[in-house]
């Protein structure tokens, strides 16, 4: 009669590591990319007196045509009435892609809106080596498809009435803020024109000057509107963070990270696909450089490459933060 050996330690260890990975990725690929997650917070950015405005920030949705729930999700988030959309950008995620960004974005159409593009409004997902983001930044593939950008600006500035900031300055008023805006084109494709935007904010504020005191014919001052200076990009490079806060940015909106995607519990982001501290790789936190600060929101984004359907310890978000009075936090 034979007899069965037991296992050895190295043995059942090793099984149960696999059995710990499978589960993992298991719940990384069919669960948590799907868990959609709404992040509150609160910014005391707004000069004294001034109503609250509520932001709604969205990010990376590298959307397919085929990602029902997703756009559900995300189009059912009007009903939280937003006074202000910002979209950062790698909204396409496949050649069809505009597809289900209409049908995630047209509940939005009327509420004031301003976004830039990512690399991913550009260029189609290629297969990639996972292990290649611990060298660095994501290079160009030559693989990689042209989308149709043009289609997606169009669709942005014409039905939903969102002002392109891709390298350009703008300016609108809200809740009774004058909100100065100046952002980038994609900064990890080198697409950024830092260089233009000293002049970009100048012609702005030329063609609207009442945001900042300006005097009647009998040299009688009329009192400033509240206004608050805004940077939008989709990579949160240290460069372009430098540059936006120089320029006298208050408020940063980011995307591009994915919150590092994979993330430990208790450690935080493996990697980061740019060259922002790994500690800043979601979420709200302060961006100091030289003697200026200023609030910046990177959001981890709502969705994935096609090509690398995983999320762990970092579920896609979009965040809605309200912008209150810094004298009051109210």
């Amino acid at each position: 009669m034979s007899r069965e050996h037991p296992r050895s330690p190295a043995a059942r260890i090793a099984t149960a590591i696999g059995a710990a990975g499978a589960a993992a990725f298991a719940w990384g690929a069919l669960v948590e990319r799907r868990r959609y997650t709404l992040r509150q917070v609160e910014v005391p950015v707004l000069p004294a007196g001034a109503k609250p405005i509520r932001v709604l920030h969205v990010s990376d949705l590298h959307m397919a045509p085929w990602q029902r729930d997703k756009q559900q999700w995300v189009s059912a988030l009007a009903a939280l009435e937003p006074d202000l959309i910002v979209d950062t950008g790698d909204n396409l995620g496949h050649e069809r892609g505009l597809e289900g960004v209409r049908r995630a974005f047209d509940a939005f159409a009327g509420i004031p809106g301003v976004f830039v593009n990512g690399s991913n409004d550009y260029f189609g997902p290629v297969v990639k080596n996972p292990f290649g983001y611990f060298l660095g930044p994501s290079r160009a593939h030559s693989r990689a498809k042209r989308l149709d950008t043009e289609a997606m600006v169009d669709y942005f500035e014409q039905e939903l009435g969102w002002i392109d900031l891709d390298n350009r300055a703008s300016a609108i008023d809200v809740n009774g803020t004058h909100l100065e805006f100046f952002g980038v084109d994609d900064p990890h494709k080198g697409f950024d024109r830092l260089d233009l935007i000293t002049a970009a904010i100048d012609e702005e504020r030329e063609a609207d000057p009442l945001g900042e005191e300006s005097w009647l014919d009998d040299d009688e001052p009329v009192t400033p509107r509240p206004t608050l200076t805004i940077g939008v990009t989709h990579a949160p490079y240290r460069r372009v963070l430098n540059s936006f806060v120089n320029h006298g940015a208050q408020l940063i909106f980011a995307g591009h990270t994915h919150g590092g995607q994979v993330c430990v519990p208790g450690f935080g982001a493996l990697v980061t696909n740019c060259d922002i501290p790994r500690t800043q790789v979601k979420g709200l936190s302060l961006w100091h450089h030289g003697l200026h600060t200023a609030f910046l929101n990177v959001s981890a984004g709502l969705g994935t490459s096609i090509t690398a359907p995983f999320r762990f310890a970092c579920p896609p978000e979009a965040t809605l933060l309200t912008l209150v009075s810094a004298d009051t936090g109210r």
